[in-house]
């Protein structure tokens, strides 16, 4: 996820409770002013005092006026988090260390000049530092920022096969966010193939809507995530940001609350995706659902061969869930 901070020149209360109110990660602040920023909640403070990130040495600043200082921003970068202030906001300079770093938070006045930042290269700054006492600016920003959603390519999954199986673990994830129609998040048994497993968003006469849950899978599957990750289920915890999916392949971020893991009868779902195997070991229960191709949920009970649901496949390779050039085979 991008990082979004606010600099605070002198203590303003009022701007520091809005940041954190927009989901700010941190704010810059003149040395002693962190005390006061943590007694209004719990938000990572920068500052050359600060015990989260200490300027200078986790942190440094490097205003970008000639070649040189492009080269020592990236030099610093590669060690060090670099924010970064463009006289006159050149972007070169900013493309240039976007495309050797993800270590590089741009120095922003104002909304605008924050999604100039965060398009550049279309990979854009890893996060944006924005310089402004303004309410509105910080809202807009935060906005901004936060609600960056990476759009993915959804493809069509043909089904060739359904087993069911024993009993096993199984891991619900229930998030704080309610999710709604062709909404859920993209699992796989393997880390290059995923199904679109759909949220607990719709009506049954057996059990209560849940649509903060999606019933994700055994605890060994993968689940994609923001920034190129996947995670294990089993990994995940109440804290973590996990990655929502929608059928047109819309994503946003939301926070887990909790996971439950129960034993229950399971069920494998095999398909093929643009020649490449995906499959998914389901809990067996008729309030399981994937995502068809016009974004209708269907019950894996339902699923017949030839049947087809949206998926996502990549290149394989995963070291500790970021994705690596080896070669690897998951079966």
């Amino acid at each position: 996820m991008k990082k979004f901070w606010v600099r605070l020149n002198d203590w303003n209360k009022g701007v520091a409770t809005t940041a954190l109110e927009q989901g700010a990660d941190a704010l810059v602040l003149p040395k002693g002013l962190t005390p006061k920023a943590k007694e209004l909640g719990v938000i990572a403070t920068v500052a050359e005092d600060s015990p989260d990130l200490k300027l200078g040495k986790d942190v440094v600043e490097v205003e970008i006026n000639s070649k040189e200082d492009e080269l020592k921003a990236a030099k610093l970068a590669s060690k060090k988090t670099v924010i970064v202030k463009t006289g006159d906001w050149n972007i070169i300079p900013l493309e240039n260390l976007v495309a050797q770093s993800d270590s590089i938070i741009a120095e922003v006045g104002n909304a605008g000049e924050a999604k100039t930042a965060l398009e550049v290269l279309e990979k854009g700054v890893s996060g944006v530092l924005l310089n402004s006492v303004s309410v509105q600016e910080i809202i807009d920003t935060g906005k901004l920022v936060k609600g960056q959603s990476e759009k993915l390519q959804l493809a069509k999954v043909e089904i060739t096969g359904l087993k069911a199986l024993g009993s096993g673990d199984r891991v619900c994830i229930d998030t704080c966010t309610n999710m709604g129609l062709g909404q859920g998040m993209l699992i796989g048994n393997s880390s290059s193939g995923f199904f679109l497993v759909h949220s607990e968003s719709i009506d049954n006469p057996y059990v209560e809507q849940r649509p903060f849950r999606v019933n994700a899978g055994a605890v060994h599957a993968y689940v994609k995530n923001a920034d190129g990750k996947t995670n294990y289920l089993s990994d995940l915890k109440s804290g973590d940001h996990i990655m929502l999916v929608g059928a047109k392949g819309q994503t946003e971020i939301a926070v887990i609350g909790r996971l439950k893991i129960e034993r229950r009868p399971l069920m494998l779902v095999e398909g093929i995706c643009n020649g490449s195997a995906v499959s998914l070991i389901l809990q067996n229960a008729e309030t399981i659902r994937l995502v068809k191709p016009n974004g209708k949920p269907v019950s894996v009970v339902k699923l017949k061969r030839g049947d087809e649901v949206l998926g996502f496949v990549e290149d394989p390779g995963r070291h500790f869930g970021m994705k690596v050039r080896e070669k690897i085979l998951e079966k």
